[in-house]
């Protein structure tokens, strides 16, 4: 994995290329600021390191305390003797917070606004007699111009970090201020080993082979990466997995779209198929309405003709009563009894006296052809005498076919009451079906 680097001139690789052989190491950061931007120390805490992280401007403190629980975190300045001292800071610009008083004049030259702060001020070395158990492994002092009054204040004697290193120019300017106060470090045997264009770097000679880490500037060996491309590939990752996101979810989206519309379509075909049913069945419905009038229009047409005909009927089975009356009255009169002899004299059709005798003469005969034909002595002896004659031949041969089939005087005569008999065909007709109606109108 790539050393995330926080420092503003990469000096944290170039420390790291120097000490990360040591594990859980300890360092001084004398002007601290912020504890990531800008941060000498950020990459070495993330790597198990700690340290004391030294800062004036009180608001700053609250951050340290937060973010770098491992580290001691002191709100004080650094001078060359304990007290008091007045702080210039300058909040629109990160990191310009000085001690000297030129400094914060050559910023008001420049446009900018000064707040002026008042903070405790203790020396290096107290600060190392108080919180320094082990070795430390660098000294980072980075205070806007006032970095030879920390220097007097330190004692290399009591502690010495492995490797110091100092901003060595002006605050807004590429001029060196170093001949102020590099004797102050290499008179306590330390080697100066590299300038970065912004710092300057030392090794203790008790440690001289770390010197040649760092003679060269960060380079691709390094495997370095700024924390700020990481933050924005981290970003980059986020919204290319938000991207992702978005967009399976616009995938989805669509497919639910397409989905919806063709739910809505089918909702569209059904509604318009159950609107034709709905017609469909209104139109059936007003079918079945005028039928069902028709029908009972029908039924009264019906009742009406029904009442009509009980009506009739009641009527017919009046007069055939009525007419029954005056029949059985005109059977019952002296008038009808008197001329029964005539009305049989009289009659015709198949009761009238003529056919009445020929009915008997054919009867008799029939019965004397049966009884002739019944003995077979008289059947021998009349026999020639009924073939010599075609007449009495003709006449025995009908005999015999109606005594074969059964003939006899008309069907139905006998049934006929004897006062009807006298009566014509069609009047007994007439009386049989005026009989019938009143049967049925009494059922």
């Amino acid at each position: 994995m790539s050393f995330l680097s926080y420092a503003q001139n990469y000096e944290d690789v170039l420390l790291w290329r120097a000490l990360q052989h040591v594990p859980n190491g300890f360092y001084i950061d004398v002007g601290a600021n912020d504890p990531e931007l800008h941060s000498v120390t950020k990459a070495f805490y993330d790597q198990g390191w700690s340290g004391i992280n030294i800062e004036p401007m009180p608001s700053y403190g609250a951050a340290f305390r937060e973010q770098r629980t491992r580290d001691i975190n002191l709100n004080v300045a650094v001078g060359a003797s304990s007290g008091s001292i007045t702080l210039f800071d300058v909040p629109d610009v990160n990191g310009w917070a000085s001690t000297d008083a030129s400094v914060a004049a050559n910023h008001r030259a420049h446009g900018h606004a000064v707040v002026e702060h008042t903070v405790p001020l203790l020396t290096l070395t107290e600060i190392c007699r108080e919180h320094v158990r082990g070795p430390v492994h660098f000294l980072k002092v980075d205070v806007e111009g006032f970095e030879a009054d920390v220097l007097r204040g330190m004692d290399f004697t009591l502690c010495r970090p492995w490797i110091v290193v100092v901003e060595a120019i002006m605050p807004n300017s590429r001029d060196s201020n170093h001949l102020r106060w590099e004797h102050l470090v290499t008179d306590h045997q330390y080697r100066f080993v590299w300038f970065d264009g912004l710092n300057r770097y030392y090794v203790a000679e008790e440690h001289a082979e770390l010197a040649q880490h760092l003679q060269l500037q960060p380079n691709v060996f390094d495997d370095y990466l700024t924390h700020h491309l990481d933050k924005a590939w981290q970003r980059g990752k986020m919204l290319d997995q938000k991207l992702k996101e978005t967009w399976e979810l616009n995938v989805k989206a669509d497919q639910r779209a397409r989905e919806l519309e063709q739910a809505v379509a089918a909702s569209t075909a059904r509604a318009a198929q159950l609107e034709q049913d709905v017609a469909a069945s209104q139109a059936r419905a007003q079918q079945l309405t005028l039928q069902a009038l028709q029908l009972q229009a029908d039924l009264r047409q019906s009742e009406a003709t029904a009442r009509q005909l009980e009506s009739n009927l009641h009527q017919t089975a009046a007069w055939s009563k009525d007419l029954e009356q005056r029949l059985l009255a005109v059977y019952a009169s002296s008038s009808w009894r008197i001329t029964a002899p005539l009305r049989f004299i009289m009659r015709r059709g198949d009761n009238s006296l003529p056919n009445l005798a020929r009915r008997a003469v054919r009867g008799a005969i029939r019965r004397t052809v049966r009884w002739l034909t019944s003995r077979e002595m008289l059947r021998r002896a009349l026999l020639p005498i009924i073939v010599r004659s075609p007449w009495l031949s003709r006449l025995v041969s009908r005999s015999l076919h109606v005594i074969k089939q059964g003939g006899g005087p008309a069907a139905g005569a006998a049934d006929v009451p004897h006062l009807q008999r006298e009566l014509p065909l069609s009047a007994r007709k007439v009386l049989d079906d005026l009989r019938r109606a009143q049967h049925k109108g009494q059922h």
